[in-house]
């Protein structure tokens, strides 16, 4: 019998996280930040090991260890929507958003990378391509920044050949305007520009600011309130400029959420995270919602674990290369791909999701 057709039990499931303080202060348009975690599973198989992680708090880990990791032992790694439904039932009482869909998500994520490694294919290979390759848009441009660090990071990522590049607005609406059109100084007229308010807006403020920042060429508002509000997300956009795309969803954690967002024609792209949305498990789920709806897919941070899942979901348009998590994935992942060009091409030559953890070098990380 076939390894593809023979059960092949778990013998071990380990998880641990790792905080990486950022290089300087970030802020968002609701939020600062000066580190953030990695939990990080390993799963073995078959003699082979599978990695998946999410970002996220100590507590997921806590979560995988003492919930997750029992309930998967002995079981069949080959067969994951059903070790993802056992996951689902088990933290049924503590509810699905949160800290149980990324505890999900990191299992979930390492028994794709297992399979992917036992069968000795790359991801984007078992998953079936669509595309060699996903474009993707440079991601930071954080509030706390100074005008100078704004410039010459979305200018640096415009010059070495990226198509598009997003920025953090929302903190200080009255500066707002002033950094766009510094931002746009920095890209040229060639790049597309991308604003994410992270839900500071109100409604009216909202779309009076996309008025403005049409001005400066900017083509996607994410967030412009808050991701909650479906009924705002709507009045955007349907009355925000033609040509600005409104986007949202890396708030879901489960479909019912994607739904209900795509029903209410809240957003012109919807947004996804396999670190959130219960796995790539989840991430499949809400690319078949958005191919239903008529609705193209981007993929939330986590560039590493995005790659071969963009490359596959047939309405994925582009995948964001947010600064903090290329950073730590270019730190702590032999394998982790740069752009080329503006795009992300999987290394179809290297098992699973290509890449493997460098765990001597995040040892002074590990809580």
């Amino acid at each position: 019998m076939s390894t593809q057709e023979s059960p092949v039990p778990i013998n071990h499931v380990g998880v641990e996280a790792y905080t990486i303080p950022t290089d300087g202060p970030e802020s968002d348009g609701t939020l600062e930040w000066d580190s953030t975690t990695l939990v990080l599973v390993h799963i073995n198989a078959g003699g082979a090991s599978g990695i998946g992680y999410t970002y996220a708090g100590i507590a997921t880990a806590a979560l995988i260890r003492e919930k997750l990791a029992p309930l998967l032992h002995g079981s069949d790694a080959l067969a994951i929507n059903a070790r993802w439904q056992d996951m689902v039932r088990t933290i049924r009482n503590m509810g699905r958003p949160g800290i149980s869909s990324m505890a999900i998500a990191a299992v979930d994520n390492a028994l794709w990378d297992l399979k992917a490694k036992l069968l000795n294919v790359s991801l984007a290979a078992l998953l079936g391509s669509t595309r060699r390759a996903i474009p993707v848009y440079g991601s930071g441009g954080f509030t706390s920044y100074a005008s100078e660090r704004l410039q010459e990071q979305l200018g640096s990522w415009a010059r070495g050949g990226m198509q598009m590049v997003k920025m953090k607005i929302g903190r200080e609406p009255e500066r707002d305007l002033a950094r766009v059109r510094e931002a746009r100084e920095a890209i040229g007229t060639e790049t597309q520009l991308f604003v994410d308010a992270n839900g500071a807006y109100t409604r009216k403020q909202a779309l009076a600011m996309a008025q403005q920042f049409a001005e400066y060429g900017v083509s996607w508002f994410e967030e412009p309130v808050s991701s909650d509000d479906l009924a705002g997300l709507h009045l955007l956009r349907e009355r925000g400029p033609g040509g600005m795309a409104i986007s949202a969803g890396e708030y879901g954690y489960d479909l019912p959420y994607f739904r209900r967002m795509l029903e209410a024609q809240a957003v012109d792209v919807l947004q996804a995270d396999a670190t959130r949305c219960a796995g790539i498990t989840g991430f499949l789920g809400a690319a078949a919602l958005c191919e239903a709806f008529g609705i193209p897919l981007s993929s939330h941070c986590a560039p590493a674990l995005h790659l071969p899942l963009c490359c596959a979901a047939r309405p994925a348009i582009h995948l964001e290369y947010f600064y903090d998590h290329a950073r730590i994935e270019q730190m702590l992942f032999d394998g982790a791909i740069t752009p080329d060009n503006g795009k992300l091409a999987p290394d179809l030559s290297r098992p699973g999701l290509g890449i493997e953890f460098k765990r001597q070098d995040a040892r002074c990380y590990e809580v």
